[in-house]
């Protein structure tokens, strides 16, 4: 059985985003990535990480 995981890692979410480590979790702590804290964890929803690339252009923040 193969079962896909629900959440990526913030690592993870970085890479996909073309993005550095350190970069992402700058996002993370700044709530521009979606994070779910599990104890000392932050992990990603991979819906909610979805959800967000498909935000149109003008509803983007600077």
């Amino acid at each position: 059985m193969n079962v896909e995981k629900l959440t990526i890692t913030v690592e993870e979410a970085g890479a996909l985003l073309g993005v550095s480590r350190a970069l992402a979790y700058q996002m993370a702590n700044s709530g521009q990535l979606p994070v779910i804290r599990c104890g000392r964890r932050l992990l990603v929803s991979r819906k909610a990480f979805e959800a967000m690339l498909e935000v149109k252009p003008a509803e983007i923040r600077s």
